[in-house]
């Protein structure tokens, strides 16, 4: 069966799917099916309030699960979250800073920002906002983020065709080169958080370590440097450290003794 009758014949599960697999963390992209779907849409082929309904269910579906564990279970969650990302150097820091300036509001945007969509909802869920509240500003998010994709696929559906219609003459080659794709941009995505991983062992004390260096008198001055939500959900921290903000880490280091271990640790 071609291509493209598999997408015109299954098209609302296909979304339902794709963006449902998206927003649990799967790296699966589902804006080129919104794309591809709006472009079927233009030709009627597909409801367009139809695509809408099933990619707005199929977000709140995944962020709902995401913001309840956020609320069971913390800050815990979003360092496993951290462990199995792609991008696990910019997982939580660039997530807690949109959140923290704009609050629930900040989910009308977060799906258009790499990361911030799947960290944002169970953030959410650790400031333990009400579940409407969070519902209300999710579906708006969502709806603006698939009636985008929907839209550039209605407005350049004749460019859409044309690539449709080479897909379906490819037939099965075309799905081996889309997974052939997926497979390379998740390979490339894991290169790099080893390459992070392995300059973060490289940097690292353990904190029997640190303990170590403190019962002998060494003193190493130790930063705090989580974030402001992350400290009221943890009020613990390492005695003597000195909470700072990553974005003022630059201009204190000038100030910082340069005959002593500096110990920094965050989210």
């Amino acid at each position: 069966m071609p291509l493209i009758d598999i997408v015109s014949r299954y098209g609302l599960a296909l979304v339902f799917a794709s963006v449902l697999a998206e927003q649990l963390g799967l790296p699966i992209p589902a804006l080129p099916t919104l794309v591809v779907a709006g472009a079927l849409a233009a030709r009627g082929e597909l409801s367009l309030p139809g695509i809408l309904l099933v990619s707005v269910v199929a977000c709140l579906i995944a962020d709902l699960v995401w913001f309840e564990l956020g609320r069971l279970q913390g800050y815990r969650v979003l360092r496993t979250l951290c462990r199995v990302s792609l991008s696990p150097d910019s997982c939580v820091n660039q997530t807690e800073s949109f959140f923290q300036r704009y609050g629930l509001a900040s989910l009308l945007f977060a799906k258009f920002i790499p990361g911030f969509s799947t960290v944002a909802p169970p953030l959410a869920g650790t400031t333990q906002a009400r579940i409407a509240a969070f519902l209300a500003w999710d579906a708006g998010g969502s709806l603006l983020w698939a009636g985008s994709g929907v839209l550039v696929g209605a407005l350049f559906h004749r460019a859409i065709d044309r690539v449709l219609d080479q897909f379906a003459a490819l037939g099965s080659r075309a799905l081996l080169l889309l997974l052939v794709g997926l497979a390379l941009f998740i390979v490339w995505k894991y290169a790099k958080r080893r390459q992070f991983y392995r300059a973060l062992r490289m940097a690292r004390i353990s904190p029997r370590d640190l303990h170590a260096l403190i019962e002998t008198g060494q003193a190493p001055v130790i930063l705090d440097a989580r974030s402001t939500s992350a400290r009221l959900a943890d009020p613990r921290r390492i005695p003597g450290a000195r909470p700072i903000q990553l974005a003022e880490l630059e201009p204190a280091v000038r100030d910082l003794p340069t005959d002593r271990e500096i110990i920094l640790y965050c989210t």
